[in-house]
């Protein structure tokens, strides 16, 4: 009969406390919004899931360390913990900048309200949590063993999750032919990266037939040349000789279009910095 490990490392490691300050703060984060029974969508849905997905992923991770079964999974387990940490630092920002811009209104002096502060508070330090947990795990100088730890593989988590945040501002695009292209940019990107992201989580990369961090450097090329474009074409389309409307709402065209144009300057920065790292990576070895 099979015994049963326990690593207690999981737990006493600086990434496993920090780990369970985000398992913690999550779910005191999603526990205080519920009790206001006030998370209606999209925002507030939205929230809700960041924080409850976050917790029971972490909670699984944290299980599967402890009782050491996570090598008995088909994947890279560091890939996969180091995306997850980046995605769950982003997801949670994003929550903590979203929940209270939607629901906390001055004065907050009401019980509910005051509820709905302390949960920012809580979703702010849990997104402190996730960041340690990024940088504790982040690869050294010169490590490549475990590809979405290093600084490109981080970065192909943050382009990917703002290709998200992009698509979900999208909305009237259809009948000029440059905001498709833009769109076309968008989800080409999104895709490819997501597959890298989901190839080197499954150990699917080594099957390639061609080099694959040479491949990497092109791709971050032609991406950072894709979104150049859409960096142009998309404000000229969306904002020629349109100004803002005086009743403009949080679910304002205009206001969607702007929030457009600032995430696809910072998907073409990442890919840049991307590109400048790969390059670094592949064609310049430090002495060992």
């Amino acid at each position: 009969m099979a015994l049963v490990t326990v690593n207690l490392r999981a737990v006493t490691s600086w990434v496993g406390i920090a780990r369970l300050f985000a398992i913690l703060l999550s779910c005191i984060s999603f526990s205080l919004v519920a009790s206001t029974r006030n998370f209606g969508p999209p925002y507030g849905t939205w929230c809700m899931f960041s924080w409850c997905f976050c917790f029971i992923v972490t909670v699984l991770i944290v299980l599967l360390e402890l009782l050491e079964l996570y090598p008995k999974l088909p994947l890279s387990w560091d890939d996969f913990t180091s995306a997850f940490s980046m995605l769950a630092a982003l997801m949670i920002f994003t929550s903590s900048v979203v929940f209270p811009s939607a629901f906390i209104t001055s004065p907050c002096s009401s019980s509910s309200c005051m509820r709905q502060a302390a949960a920012t508070a809580m979703s702010c330090l849990c997104f402190l949590a996730y960041a340690l947990e990024v940088g504790l795990t982040r690869a050294k100088p010169g490590d490549i063993s475990s590809f979405l730890s290093t600084v490109p593989g981080l970065l192909k988590v943050f382009e990917a999750y703002v290709a998200c945040l992009i698509f979900s501002l999208l909305d009237s695009y259809g009948s000029q032919p440059g905001l498709q292209w833009c769109v076309a940019v968008y989800s080409i990107c999104f895709i490819v990266t997501l597959l890298i992201i989901i190839f080197t989580i499954g150990r699917c990369l080594s099957y390639m037939p061609c080099p694959l961090e040479k491949v990497l450097v092109a791709y971050n090329a032609l991406a950072m040349v894709m979104y150049l474009t859409a960096i142009v074409i998309w404000p000229f389309y969306s904002f020629n000789n349109k100004s803002r409307p005086s009743s403009c709402g949080a679910n304002c065209s205009w206001n969607k279009h702007l929030g457009v144009t600032f995430l696809t300057i910072f998907n073409f920065l990442a890919y840049l910095v991307d590109l400048v790292y790969s390059t670094k990576m592949v064609f310049i070895r430090t002495p060992s």
